[in-house]
């Protein structure tokens, strides 16, 4: 007959509770058994065992073969470690120390005879809050990365806009110097011809336009010289030079040319009433023999009458000539 050291379920629905036996290995579990040798409880927390090593000793001396729960139990206990003990033959004082220290040792690492509920669903609890603190921290990093990224393209984005804005204040900063040096070398250019228009010597003629605007009218007076003498002596030799061309005119004209025989009409009836011939009565012979050369037939001869007019003309200048230069 093999003995075999094995559990034996009790208990209820649930709530099992195992008895540790020696039994005739040919027995079914529940069935008959030849001894009880302790309990096993592990639905308590933590297990409880509760074992009778001498018996169990005993028939391990005798050859039972314990199952590999049992062997399991009896290690943890320390059971097989005093048969191994005695099969060296060590003393009871040594196999107790030795057991003593085993236990010791079993109890600082934190081993327990099975892993309970409550120690189940506490280290499910540990794993699930470190998995939470690492998402957590992982999470904490991608924002902090984000923010930063964030923080950078601002960043460059102002600098951006800064280097736009001072081109654009250097670009106006220039455009405004250069408009300021163009207006001051017109005014410098407007200063030097003031200058030399100043500086026009005594006797050249100063056209109106030349004087500048916003000066008085006493200034321009005073800054030209008065040709009064010049003036009254000029006028009668201007006079004379008209008649001479008018005459000289005249002369060079055929008798057969209306329109110079009227200029001369004129003149000798001017002078033969005591006068000289003005460029007022010069011009207005001219222009009455224009109108009757116009409906007059054509003159005969080599000297065409436009000619005649032509001279009459400048002398009509000359003499308005000399009349402004006298005024």
């Amino acid at each position: 007959m093999a003995v075999k050291l094995r559990l034996r379920r009790l208990g209820r629905k649930k709530r099992p509770i195992f008895a540790l036996v020696a039994a005739d290995g040919r027995s079914p579990r529940d069935g008959r058994f030849i001894e009880d040798l302790g309990r096993y409880e592990p639905i308590n927390e933590p297990a409880q065992v509760s074992l009778k090593e001498d018996r169990i000793l005993y028939w391990l001396q005798q050859g039972a073969q314990p199952s590999h729960t049992v062997r399991n139990l009896l290690s943890k206990q320390g059971v097989m470690l005093q048969l191994h003990l005695r099969r060296k033959g060590k003393s009871e004082d040594e196999i107790q120390q030795a057991v003593t220290e085993f236990l010791a040792a079993r109890e600082q690492k934190g081993e327990s005879l099975k892993m309970t509920a409550a120690g189940r669903r506490q280290q499910a609890l540990d794993a699930e809050r470190k998995q939470a603190a690492e998402e957590a921290k992982k999470r904490e990093e991608e924002r902090k990365e984000r923010e930063a990224e964030l923080a950078r393209q601002k960043a460059e984005h102002e600098k951006q806009q800064r280097e736009e804005a001072e081109a654009m204040r250097a670009k106006k900063e220039a455009e405004a110097k250069a408009e300021l040096a163009a207006t001051l070398d017109a005014e410098a250019n407007k200063g030097d011809e003031l200058n030399q228009e100043d500086n026009v010597p005594a006797g050249t003629e100063v056209s109106a336009d030349a004087v500048p605007t916003g000066e008085s009218a006493e200034t321009t007076e005073a800054e030209v010289p008065e040709p009064a003498a010049e003036s009254e002596a000029a006028e009668p030799e201007a006079e004379a030079a008209a008649e001479e061309t008018v005459e000289a005119s005249a002369a060079d004209v055929p008798e057969s040319a209306p329109a110079a025989a009227a200029d001369q009409t004129v003149v000798e009836e001017v002078e033969a009433e005591g006068g000289e011939a003005t460029v007022a009565e010069v011009t207005d012979a001219v222009d009455e023999a224009d109108r009757e050369q116009e409906t007059a037939p054509e003159a005969t001869g080599d000297v065409e009458a436009e000619e005649v007019a032509d001279a009459a003309e400048s002398a009509a200048e000359s003499a308005a000539e000399s009349e402004e230069k006298s005024a």
